[in-house]
């Protein structure tokens, strides 16, 4: 059986095609970020898992360059994203190969997906051909590991707590038999975007009900204020998988990075996006 490879979904749209051009655009989003991040994160630890948001770079490459400045980044991540499509199975693992960038490809790591297929996760790759959330950060991994970047690409399409917890237990249980061998090989990356579309109040007063709980390591707590105010951050539930993984293996802690909205680009600020960046650690 040949092994998968996933071509570019959103290339030219999110972000630049031409290979110059977007490593250009990812080292611009990293220096802008990196001055423009106020160093909120008081979190302390080692690095467990961060949370980034995908839209174009234009809107949200500053809060992605600030959460990832200064850190040292293991070369495997695990990267969670919402289903914004509906499509293929609630807990989908992309099994192998590797997802093509204009940068190169980055190599799936197989042999990390199949240690995580099992319980709720099934290898799939029909729920991650049109999903832009991931795709979106790969450039970031291939320049600041100098494309040794290895992936396990899961996307979750469910809201069901109970399967969310399922799937944080199974997650903590595949990263519990890796950090025997070494505890700093691999990194959890959430990808999502907060609320969306309602006036850049709204969104702000809404985003910070949402992060008060992602801050607390909460999981429960986040799906219940998302769902209970009508918050769209579409990465709640892939969140809360982290989260879940995080309180079965420690005690976490979280930090904010930086936290903006669509406004800062656009000008437009009667319909927004938020973004922010965070970092878990144990």
């Amino acid at each position: 059986m040949n092994a998968a490879v996933r071509h570019p979904a959103v290339a030219g749209t999110f972000y630049p095609e031409n290979p110059d051009a977007l490593e250009s655009s990812v080292k611009d989003c990293l220096a802008k970020g990196a001055s423009a991040s106020p160093a909120r994160d008081k979190s302390g630890g080692r690095l467990f898992a961060l949370m980034l948001p995908h839209a174009g770079y234009v809107y949200c490459g500053h809060v992605i360059g600030a959460t990832l400045a200064g850190l040292a980044l293991p070369c495997r991540f695990i990267v969670l994203c919402p289903n914004h499509t509906g499509q293929g199975h609630p807990f989908g693992v992309w099994p192998d190969g590797a997802w093509l960038t204009p940068l190169g490809p980055v190599k799936v790591d197989a042999a990390l997906a199949a240690s995580l297929v099992k319980g709720v996760y099934a290898p799939d790759t029909r729920c991650h051909l049109r999903e832009h959330s991931i795709e979106v950060l790969l450039p970031f991994l291939q320049i600041l590991t100098r494309n040794e970047a290895r992936i396990v690409p899961v996307c979750v399409g469910t809201r069901d707590p109970q399967a969310l917890r399922a799937a944080g237990l199974g997650l903590a249980a595949a990263l519990a038999a890796l950090y025997r061998d070494d505890p700093d090989d691999v990194c959890i990356l959430v990808s999502s975007d907060m609320n969306h579309y309602e006036n850049e109040q709204t969104t702000l007063k809404k985003d910070d009900l949402a992060l008060e709980r992602a801050l607390s390591c909460d999981p429960e707590g986040l799906l219940a204020v998302v769902a209970e105010r009508g918050i769209t951050m579409c990465g709640a539930s892939p969140l809360a998988v982290a989260l879940f993984a995080a309180k079965a293996l420690g005690e976490p802690s979280a930090g904010l990075v930086l936290h903006d909205t669509s406004a800062g680009a656009s000008g437009d600020t009667s319909r927004t996006v938020g973004y922010a960046g965070l970092r878990f650690h144990l």
